[in-house]
């Protein structure tokens, strides 16, 4: 085949990639849901938390502040803001907030007309009095004082239809339990000198398109109002998180990308001498990568970012394959015959490697079996590429790297190093395990937010911000089951004079509850029976007004909305669907297909013993999130470990089958097993508690050494093979190792986790590989002792 043709079926594999790509982008839809990652929740905190994750309001709060002007600047500021926000369009025309609060009224919006002849059915007012004369006269007389003073704007159009203005003490309950200040008219910081906003998102905290849109549609409202002022904006909040998160990592991955794309081609052309190298040794690679995006996409309901950045390290693996090929090239040699010869070894390394990947389809989490069908499709796509398509590509009369007297001088070195025997390799094995066993510091990194990559500032900054706005405790909260909304709303309900009395006692800063909101179907119809008639309440209304300065026909409106409310159907979750209040109700009331949760949101907590105490005496729970979610962790670590047991003794039994020779199969497990052991050694001795990422990078980095040892094992005692293969591994891990230096450089800790404890592997692997695989042979082919 003339070279004209190998370059024009090169750039026809490249040309159907690119359309292959093309079909597939559409089938791709990343995921930054962390919930994939999590194994199936056990307890009540864990469940609680899984929803609060993905679903929950919390994840969905974006905190503002605006600061850097006076106060009166800043408080038309943040009223512009939230009126542009409230107004601002996203994908199908709606607003991305369901609701934006910056203290700027009483609330009244929250109550639309269509809810306000419910007022007396939601408002505690009827469980200690009854719409006598002797009420309505004590609240016509002080309607009297309101007209004439500077409320009376605010109270006159509500007077004909709400002579109690139960509207307003509604709307004041239903402020924020711990509010902050309000200078003119807005929320402020205790200092006075940050206007504060709390925006609820339509999109879920994890969702990375709705909280771009929010935070674009933040910065486009901000800019409007901002004008030539000197104002700041600051934004915190998981979905602001979030979309740095993902800026950041974009913007790392484009650089390592880049960086990685440029270290590889330049590293095959000094050592193969042809631009041809790059090229055709970079389409088993986009075979892989696309393969394995493919796959996953197929079999599952998204892609989730995590396995695109971790899948993709498997440039790592799948380099040196293409890379085994080139550097057994010689002249005589056709490249099928070398692919023929190389695959036996080739193929025992892929698919051992396969074998210990497949083992995270039996997890059960939905992010590792995610990260096991991308590595098994994209491992076996580039070794069938490199074996049954590169070779009609390569040129069949290359250079032969066992001439090269550089790796000659280079092997002689090697030769001289001491092989490490059993006692030597048990003896640093006891040494490594003493290492990981007695150093100092926790071994397993159960906190999840350790691997966030947001600065530390930024969360101290939404700590603080959370502070100013009375938020709730983020780490308690009580959960009260039911069958339904309506048994979780009255179990709930029975919790309050406890939670008042903690309150009381000092243990107890705070609480909210939906109730507070919408109280259970029950006590409305309660409070609805304790409406009078229509004729009793004109009887009591005429009596209350005698002597008065109102006219008969004053409060026609009220008696209508009161009568409304005796014969109306009590309030449900679902009929708030659409009015600001739905946002409260919904969420502190989860409501799923066999039950539902009510949730005690608190605030200034103090004694948690005391409160778990109360909890439980009222049948409802208190609830550690921080403690779920270490229990999930190590839950999810558990069966990580599991898959590498069995992935160990799959992978060894892999070997066993191709090698056939104890002595070769130990000889050629040793550096693998041994470097395993190295790796948490240095990590543990640098004071790195070991995470999740760590644990799944081993199986890469064994993947690697298992590469090296089989190859050094098949090149036998043949000085020119040995070359060969030596060329090749340097090859090899020169630019794996160059790969994941970069990312243990970066600032993503999942990503330096994984960059880290693969490099350390890299080095490890080829050094124990030289040492006891194989010894090196003199030029008259004498093995060296």
């Amino acid at each position: 085949m003339s070279a004209t043709r190998r370059l024009a079926l090169a750039l026809l594999w490249l040309a159907v990639l690119g359309l292959l790509a093309v079909l597939v982008a559409p089938r791709v839809q990343l995921s930054g849901d962390l919930r994939k990652f999590m194994p199936a929740p056990q307890t009540p905190a864990q469940k609680l938390l899984i929803d609060e994750l993905g679903e929950g309001p919390g994840s969905r709060l974006l905190l503002l502040a605006l600061s850097g002007e006076s106060a009166e600047t800043l408080a038309a500021q943040s009223q512009a803001l939230r009126e542009r926000l409230l107004a601002a369009p996203r994908g199908g025309g709606a607003a991305p907030f369901k609701l934006v609060a910056n203290g700027a009224d009483l609330g009244l919006d929250a109550i639309p007309p269509a809810l306000r002849p419910y007022r007396y059915l939601l408002s505690p007012t009827l469980d200690s009095q009854r719409l006598d004369a002797a009420f309505l006269r004590g609240e016509l007389d002080a309607r009297v004082q309101d007209l004439g003073s500077p409320a009376a704007a605010l109270i006159e159009p509500l007077l004909p239809s709400d002579p109690t203005l139960e509207t307003l003490k509604l709307a004041e309950a239903w402020q924020p339990a711990n509010a902050p200040q309000r200078l003119h008219g807005v929320w402020f910081d205790r200092a006075g000198r940050e206007a504060l906003l709390a925006a609820e998102t339509h999109s879920a905290g994890f969702d990375p398109e709705g909280q771009q849109a929010a935070m674009d549609a933040i910065h486009a409202a901000f800019a409007a109002v901002r004008g030539d002022t000197r104002t700041r904006l600051d934004v915190t909040g998981p979905g602001a998180f979030s979309v740095e998160i993902g800026t950041r990592t974009a913007r790392e991955a484009s650089l390592i990308g880049t960086l990685d794309s440029l270290v590889f081609v330049l590293l095959l052309w000094v050592a193969y001498r042809s631009w041809k190298a790059p090229l055709l040794g970079g389409l088993p690679l986009a075979s892989a990568g696309l393969a394995g995006l493919g796959a996953v996409a197929l079999a599952f309901d998204g892609v989730h970012g995590i396995t695109v950045a971790f899948g993709f390290t498997l440039i790592g693996v799948v380099q040196d394959y293409p890379i085994h090929l080139f550097s057994h090239q010689r002249a005589g040699v056709s490249p099928w015959a070398s692919a023929r010869a190389l695959w036996p070894t080739l193929g025992t390394g892929v698919a051992s490697t396969c074998i210990a990947y497949a083992t995270f389809l039996v997890s059960g989490v939905d992010g590792l079996q995610q990260l096991a069908v991308f590595t098994v499709v994209g491992l076996a796509t580039a070794a069938l590429a490199t074996r049954f398509v590169l070779p009609g590509l390569i040129d069949p009369a290359p250079r032969d790297a066992a001439d090269s007297k550089w790796l000659a001088h280079c092997w002689s070195a090697l030769a001289r190093w001491p092989r490490l025997h059993v006692p030597g390799a048990l003896a640093l094995t006891a040494l490594a395990l003493a290492v990981v066993v007695f150093a100092p510091g926790a071994f397993w990194q159960n906190d999840l937010a350790r691997l966030t990559p947001v600065p530390p500032a930024a969360l101290a900054r939404d700590t603080q911000l959370r502070t100013e706005l009375g938020a709730p405790d983020v780490r308690y909260v009580i959960a009260v089951q039911g069958r339904d909304a309506e048994a979780a709303l009255q179990a709930s309900e029975r919790l309050l004079p406890a939670l008042r009395e903690l309150r009381r006692d000092g243990d107890l800063g705070g609480f909210d509850l939906a109730a507070r909101y919408l109280p259970s179907a029950k006590t409305q119809r309660g409070r609805r029976s304790r409406l009078p008639s229509d004729e009793a309440l004109r009887h009591e209304l005429h009596a209350a007004m005698a002597g008065g300065p109102f006219n008969d026909d004053a409060f026609e409106d009220f008696i209508a909305d009161v009568s409304r409310a005796r014969t109306a159907t009590p309030l449900t979750p679902q009929a708030l669907s659409g009015t600001p209040l739905a946002a409260s109700v919904q969420g502190l009331l989860l409501e799923r297909e066999d039950h539902a949760t009510a949730l005690v949101a608190l605030s200034g907590l103090r004694d948690p013993d005391a409160v778990a105490r109360v909890a439980q005496a009222n049948g409802a729970q208190l609830l550690d999130l921080k403690q779920a979610s270490e229990s999930l962790v190590a839950e999810y670590r558990e069966r990580v470990l599991w898959a590498l047991a069995l992935a160990a003794v799959l992978l060894a039994g892999a070997v066993w089958l191709a090698l056939r020779s104890p002595r070769r199969v130990l000889r050629v497990l040793a550096p693998m097993a041994l470097t395993t052991l190295l790796i948490l050694a240095v990590l543990r001795g640098l004071g790195v508690e070991l995470n999740l990422f760590h644990l799944v990078s081993l199986i890469l980095a064994a993947g690697l050494g298992l590469d090296y040892a089989l190859f050094f094992d098949h090149a036998g005692d043949d000085r020119a093979e040995q070359l060969r293969t030596l060329h090749a591994v340097i090859v090899c891990s020169l630019t794996t190792l160059l790969v994941f230096a970069l990312l243990a450089a970066s600032s993503i800790p999942v990503l330096r986790a994984i960059g880290g404890t693969v490099a350390l592997g890299v080095a490890f692997n080829f050094v124990l590989a030289l040492l006891i695989v194989r010894a090196p042979v003199k030029e008259h082919g004498d093995a060296v002792a």
